[in-house]
């Protein structure tokens, strides 16, 4: 099958061909049709597997320009950096098209993207944030919204942003086409599903479908921290086919850390991505290391979904993702549009489950290599991994006698204080000398 078996106008071959695109992927022939009929659509397929032209192909063979200021599709994603990669596609796409295309997403002036709004837009990509802000507003209106696409879904979710979606799917019109596209299946999708959508029907891909095929899995068994920096400066120094590399880690301390180490050796040639950088910073970072002015990005998962960064030939798994589901979206930033990747994860002991969870996902083993001999094992442990010292006891534990007993108290310890404060016990000899008072004035009344 080629794209002219979609038989698309003329203008978007024109687009497709000038892409160099010549044979859809897996999920873009099962989804064509189906987006084509106009039925909710609920998609599954993993990053790296062509879905965003799997929904915009069809969606641009549908369109039809209309005078009107106010989005016909509207798509909503979980990041900004996947706002400006959609855009970019949608405007790669609409070239010979007459599509007013705008993106959106905090982090910027709101107000410079109020006016864009009211310029009047045909397409609309944003975060379901910023979407919300723009639509409470009054400056975004559904009212011609005819498509509304959320891709990422369950990262959205992951993200927090379930009460922007709900809010944004309250103010459409009901009469319209949703189409949903997920990396995976959760409950909390499902139940997204079935509040909002009219019967979707399912467009998946066997695990063949998927690009696993065409990455190399390795990994290392490293007893910590500081040790796997030494095997990946190692591996930076002695292999040259690591062009292009990511970096993972699971938080953004570490990819700081790990940033400011790595700089030392290789100065000026790894950026590093995290959600405390700003919206300028990480979009500079972007552009720099496509371009090749970077050999590599040490980032925390907010690069693991959707982004279509091209020809990395190495994912490193500094840390282990803490799901399955997560390690398979990591390591599809490479081997993707039929080329082949390699990805290698640094495991320590704790670790390891983590490991043998992904693997269980995958039905697929991850090979071990042998630690290279000249790598230096590191004694020094950083604070996660330092066992936590034991609580001292503040209060003293009572003796035990040799019998198991406790000790009689000593003798002054047996007092007992009958009287409360402030109070005296009355004088013995002030009591008797009352008393034989009045035994005299009664002897004396006798006599």
């Amino acid at each position: 099958m080629t794209f002219e078996s979609f038989n698309l106008p003329k203008s978007l071959q024109k687009a497709v061909d000038a892409l160099g695109f010549t044979t859809p992927t897996p999920i873009q022939q099962r989804a064509f049709s189906v987006v084509m009929s106009g039925r909710d659509v609920m998609g599954i397929a993993q990053t790296g597997t062509g879905k965003t032209l799997a929904y915009l192909l069809p969606l641009f063979k549908q369109y039809k320009f209309t005078p009107t200021e106010t989005p016909k599709i509207v798509i909503l994603v979980p990041t900004r950096e996947l706002v400006v990669q959609v855009v970019e596609e949608v405007e790669k796409l609409t070239q010979f098209m007459s599509v007013r295309t705008l993106g959106i997403y905090g982090g910027v002036n709101i107000n410079t993207q109020k006016t864009a709004v009211y310029q009047g837009i045909d397409v609309l990509v944003g975060t379901p944030g910023r979407v919300m802000d723009l639509a409470l507003d009054n400056v975004i209106r559904f009212d011609e919204t005819q498509k509304l696409v959320i891709d990422e879904f369950d990262e959205i979710l992951n993200l927090g942003f379930r009460p922007q979606v709900t809010s944004i799917l309250a103010m459409m019109r009901a009469k319209r086409q949703n189409i949903l596209f997920s990396a995976t299946m959760t409950d909390e999708v499902d139940e997204m599903l079935e509040d909002y959508f009219d019967f979707p029907e399912e467009v998946s891909l066997a695990p063949s479908g998927t690009p696993l095929e065409q990455i190399e899995q390795w990994s290392y068994q490293v007893p910590n921290f500081n040790t796997k920096i030494n095997l990946l400066k190692h591996l930076l120094e002695t292999d040259e086919s690591i062009e292009r590399i990511l970096v993972f880690v699971n938080n953004k301390k570490i990819a700081d850390m790990l940033h400011e180490r790595i700089d030392a050796d290789f100065p000026e040639q790894f950026g590093v991505i995290h959600s405390n950088k700003s919206q300028n910073y990480r979009l500079n970072t972007m552009a720099t290391f496509q371009r090749g002015a970077l050999r590599g990005i040490i980032t925390t998962d907010i690069m693991a979904r959707g982004l279509d960064i091209s020809n990395i030939s190495h994912v490193v798994n500094f840390e282990m993702p803490e799901t399955p589901e997560q390690y398979i979206h990591r390591i599809g930033r490479t081997g993707r549009a039929d080329a082949t990747g390699t990805a290698i994860s640094f495991v320590t002991p704790r670790e390891e489950d983590l490991k043998i969870e992904s693997e269980m996902l995958m039905d697929r083993e991850i090979d071990i290599l042998p630690l290279p001999e000249t790598i230096e094992i590191s004694t020094l442990l950083i604070g996660p991994e330092k066992e936590k010292e034991k609580v001292k006891f503040l209060m003293k534990k009572p003796k035990i006698s040799e019998s198991g007993a406790f000790h009689e108290k000593s003798a002054k310890n047996k007092k007992v204080n009958l009287g409360g404060p402030g109070k005296t016990k009355k004088k013995t000899g002030s009591v008797n000398r009352n008393l034989l008072r009045e035994q005299n004035k009664k002897r004396n009344k006798k006599k």
